[in-house]
């Protein structure tokens, strides 16, 4: 019970924080990925960090999953 309410609470503040990140921004463009001052490279650097924590974010929620699975077949 406590697992799950501490993983509401995560999940309401980084939303929280993810929705005033976001509206902080705007209509903003952020990122210029224009071919000017290097904002292209710039762009795709932030692009790859940003499919890299995707996937790493994928990978740790299946961890947890399968982790789960296994306590749950060993108490049975």
């Amino acid at each position: 019970m406590i697992r799950r309410l501490r993983d509401l609470v995560v999940m309401i503040v980084s939303s929280v924080t993810a929705f005033a990140l976001i509206a902080s921004a705007g209509a903003q463009q952020l990122v210029d990925a224009g071919k000017e001052n290097g904002g292209g490279a710039l762009a795709f650097v932030l692009f790859t960090v940003l499919v890299g924590l995707t996937f790493g974010v994928l990978f740790a929620m299946d961890r947890v999953r399968r982790r789960r699975e296994q306590e749950r077949d060993q108490q049975r």
